[in-house]
């Protein structure tokens, strides 16, 4: 299991590097129901498509320091993907901002930005340049993204041949190989099996232990509190509660056993 030592002093005189500030994002959603995509144009060339809006965020507001780990707790569809998308800068929000300093790895889609036609070899030095790295750089990280993600005996193979845990095993490498200010992770815990789940936790731990700042988004309780100085929990795109890690799970997990069977989208025992 991760643990987290922290001085509390030194992270509250720290320097804010996420400050996000009344943030609402909406969604336009399809009233229609087209056969194909050749139907949707000809009726959106028409103006013949209706939406209805839907506000997967609402006025969130919340800051992360230099330094400092905070977790995003809800049920499922609550909109904690959305919040660390909209963080990441592939959603802009409809209202409100969003500031961030210093350099970004997001760990969101393990398998997003990769070209599945090409080799690991080549995603790694595409993967690179889109964070902004430059080849001489990867170069000097290369074999430490193909050792973590053991994939040597593959390495000049095309993704598009590979497992769908291989691929997530080589996003998570490349993520956390590069150095960053702010590491933003959705459930990258969850990657490979038990063992490669483990040789995760300690990655996170090495990059924790580093003073990199973390953004998390996680279902398991006791990995948010042994991670997270903070979490935010968030319900139907609005802010619940928001404080100590420990409390504000507690108050989750508890909210949680109360609500009526039926309603419960999200499995609570050790998990949330």
């Amino acid at each position: 299991m991760i643990t987290r030592e922290v001085n509390e002093k030194e992270l509250r005189n720290s320097e804010v590097v996420v400050d996000v500030k009344d943030v609402s994002v909406m969604f336009n959603l399809s009233k229609n129901r087209e056969e194909g995509v050749k139907e949707y144009f000809i009726n959106m060339v028409k103006g013949r498509i209706n939406y209805d809006e839907f506000w997967a965020l609402r006025n969130i507001s919340f800051q992360v320091r230099r330094g400092e780990s905070l977790a995003l707790i809800g049920r499922n569809g609550s909109g904690k993907s959305t919040m660390l998308k909209t963080v990441a800068g592939i959603i802009k929000p409809a209202r409100g901002s969003v500031e961030v300093k210093g350099t970004v790895a997001p760990l969101l889609e393990m398998s997003g930005g990769f070209d599945r036609s090409l080799s690991a070899r080549e995603n790694i030095f595409l993967s690179g340049a889109m964070h902004g790295h430059t080849k001489k750089y990867m170069q000097k990280r290369f074999d430490e993204i193909v050792e973590f993600a053991e994939i040597e005996k593959f390495i000049d193979v095309p993704l598009k041949n590979y497992s769908s845990g291989m691929v997530s095993r080589l996003g998570f490498a490349i993520a956390t190989c590069v150095n960053a200010d702010i590491v933003i992770a959705d459930e990258v815990l969850a990657v490979g099996d038990a063992r490669f789940r483990t040789k995760c936790e300690k990655r996170i731990a090495e990059i924790l232990s580093g003073g990199t700042t973390l953004l998390f988004v996680s279902h398991s309780a006791p990995t948010v509190k042994s991670i997270c100085q903070r979490a935010v929990w968030i319900d139907k795109g609005k802010v619940m509660e928001t404080g100590p890690a420990d409390e504000v799970v507690d108050m989750y997990t508890k909210y949680m056993k109360n609500m009526p069977t039926e309603k419960k989208r999200t499995p609570v025992t050790s998990d949330i």
